[in-house]
């Protein structure tokens, strides 16, 4: 495989997904800054988002592959279980 081959590859956060070509060798990390990602969601903090490739937590540090679709994942805002408890005892809408 010659260096300058290129992946295609999909990166969703939010509602929002983008087709990019990377080179062989590119981590999740790097998928994200070459959507320059930072510049649109300036509260994106790798530290505090998880991320992962199809739905399976990952490092940034991984390496992608082709059609891989790299995901952001926001910090959950409350917890889903205790939310559920909420709602059956009738103290949230």
């Amino acid at each position: 495989m010659a260096s300058a081959e290129l992946l295609a590859v999909e990166l969703a956060w939010g509602h929002c997904c983008e087709a990019l070509h990377v080179p062989l060798g590119t981590t999740v990390r790097g998928v994200i800054e070459r959507a320059r990602l930072a510049e649109r969601w300036p509260d994106l903090d790798l530290s505090q988002h998880r991320v992962g490739i199809y739905a399976r937590l990952v490092t940034p540090d991984t390496l992608v592959a082709e059609g891989d679709r790299v995901e952001i994942y926001r910090p959950l805002l409350a917890d889903p279980k205790e939310r559920r408890r909420q709602r059956s005892r009738g103290d949230a809408a």
